[in-house]
């Protein structure tokens, strides 16, 4: 079993959490439901009795990204979990173990574009290894939450990393999710992107089911099942790394108040809490619950070409 102590440990060790607390596997939803639906509710604004779609269909998505602006590459991720697994901070060593032994075997009956390698973390030859980190793919050990939740046990064990030979579809298998999927590449061809996420998820989904019998975890009322409920619904972030100079010289304040308005979330190009250097931006959807994956999309494709549109006149008043 998992407890709510368990689940809240984050927040009593530290006292600079966003959310601080997890769920240990679907039923932490159900059993703790007191306490993760208000904070739920709150986090994502949506109501006490809404339900969530999905909508992966690429065709809806209106235009794209203003080949003009000045985007160094595109990401779109989402985290799924497979029913009858713990989540990351319940798993048993057992269960993380079975993720992975059906994970390896998913990943080899996948086609096409999306065929790739599987390298499990253990046992992994130290030139894989830093051919990883050189191309940002890797997830490491260390991380304060990760550990406190108790997502690091048994490190490096059933975890690896999954991608394809072009290296534009991966998946992460056992960090904070079981699984994380994503599609990226250099650019602004947000479409491309997700038209690649959205054949990788199903095709995953389908091989998943094939070799297990097994569904992803999906909550009629809270979507995708995730590990931290901030995931919940989607579970996608859909993000550009972009130059904007001119929002750069008016403030960060003033970027993040524009963000909000636009329901998007600037961070800096280092993750969640490295911090900003330069002018380049991660600017991604900021919902994840209540809305679905093609109107994220579309919020993210028309808030950054408003902001690209908004800096260049920004750039012009300060003559940069």
């Amino acid at each position: 079993g998992f407890s709510l102590s368990q689940a809240i440990a984050c927040a009593v060790e530290f006292d600079d959490q966003h959310c601080g607390i997890y769920a240990g596997d679907w039923d932490s939803y159900k059993v703790f439901a007191d306490v993760f639906d208000p904070l739920i509710q709150e986090y994502h604004g949506i109501s006490a009795d809404s339900v969530h779609t999905s909508d992966m269909d690429v065709n809806k998505i209106k235009g794209n990204i203003n080949p003009k602006a000045p985007v160094h590459s595109t990401r779109i991720r989402v985290g799924r979990s497979i029913d009858g697994f713990g989540l990351s901070p319940g798993i048993t060593k057992e269960q993380r173990l079975g993720v992975e032994n059906l994970m390896s075997k998913a990943f080899a009956n996948l086609k096409g574009d999306l065929a790739g390698t599987y390298f499990p973390l253990t046992g992994m030859n130290e030139k894989i290894r830093q051919q990883l980190v050189d191309d940002h793919f890797l997830f490491v050990s260390g991380d304060r939450n990760l550990k406190v939740a108790g997502m690091e046990r048994d490190w490096p064990e059933g975890r690896g990393i999954f991608h394809n030979k072009d290296k534009t579809f991966l998946t992460w298998v056992n960090e904070e999710d079981q699984l994380r999927i994503i599609s990226m590449q250099k650019g602004g061809d947000v479409k491309a992107v997700f038209d690649r996420l959205a054949r990788g998820i199903k095709a995953v989904g389908d091989s998943v089911k094939a070799e297990s019998g097994k569904d992803f975890m999906l909550d009629a009322k809270y979507g995708y099942v995730h590990s931290c409920p901030t995931n919940l619904g989607t579970g996608m972030r859909a993000s550009v790394h972009i130059d904007l100079p001119g929002y750069t010289k008016v403030g960060a304040k003033v970027l993040h108040a524009r963000c909000e308005e636009l329901h998007l979330q600037p961070r800096g190009t280092r993750g969640e809490s490295g911090g900003q250097t330069g002018v380049t931006y991660d600017i991604s959807n900021k919902h994840r619950l209540g809305y679905s994956e093609v109107e994220l999309v579309q919020k993210m494709i028309d808030g950054v070409n408003i902001l690209h549109k908004e800096d260049e006149a920004l750039r012009k008043a300060h003559g940069i």
